[in-house]
């Protein structure tokens, strides 16, 4: 998994060697994720490589070597308190952050009520910024505990009424539950939502039935 700011900067890379022939500068790096300083783009490239993203070509000055790069992965956020406007990026240094509405509780097991409402509000680092809506939904449960999904989580969630198969999505069930699962169309107007723990078994149901409120975006995780 990737933070926004070790993809922020393979990506610029990538792009850059594309278009130029040879790797970025550090100034031009720093530039680029807006970072103040040289050492935390040599965090940046250590994670990167160690991670198999990139490769430092040896006894070649600037010289860097991209492997892969995938999408942005869902994030983890560690917050240690709510009442915090500000987080620390991946070079230590402070971030403001973004206001998002709080709809409640979300199943992560049998489905419960949906909450169609902002009970309160949330604040996420602006690293999570998208050009869509988001808003938070707290896990309770423990059928996504096998993708990293743990019940007291804080869900960030992209608005969508449309996701792909394998994608992991709030789903509104009969207009009355929602629950967090994977998208799973099968042969004809069937669909399954499945659960990502071996203790569970898959919600089965007709197409006509579901709604697709979201699709997850990252995940907060709360250390007392």
């Amino acid at each position: 998994m990737l933070t926004p700011k070790q993809h922020k900067l393979l990506v610029f890379i990538d792009g850059f060697i594309k278009e130029t022939g040879h790797s970025p500068s550090f100034e031009e790096m720093k530039a680029a994720i807006g970072l103040k300083s040289k050492s935390g783009v040599h965090a940046l490239l250590n994670a990167l490589e160690e991670r198999g993203f990139i490769r430092k070509l040896p006894h070649r000055a600037r010289a860097l070597e991209v492997l892969k790069v995938p999408q942005l992965e869902p994030h983890i956020l560690e917050d240690e308190s709510d009442s915090e406007k500000h987080f620390a990026n991946d070079n230590g240094e402070t971030e403001f952050s973004l206001q998002i509405p709080l709809y409640g509780k979300i199943a992560a097991g049998t489905p419960i009520e949906a909450i169609a409402n902002p009970s309160e509000y949330i604040y996420i680092p602006k690293t999570f910024s998208t050009k869509s809506e988001l808003y938070a939904l707290t896990i309770e449960g423990e059928s996504m505990v096998e993708a990293g999904i743990f019940d007291g989580d804080t869900a960030i969630i992209r608005r969508a009424d449309r996701a792909d198969n394998g994608q992991i999505v709030v789903a509104l069930v009969d207009n009355e539950e929602a629950t967090l699962k994977v998208l799973q169309r099968k042969t004809g107007n069937e669909v399954w939502l499945l659960p990502c723990n071996k203790e569970y078994e898959p919600i089965k149901l007709t197409a006509d039935r579901l709604k697709i409120q979201g699709i997850l975006y990252g995940i907060v995780r709360k250390y007392n």
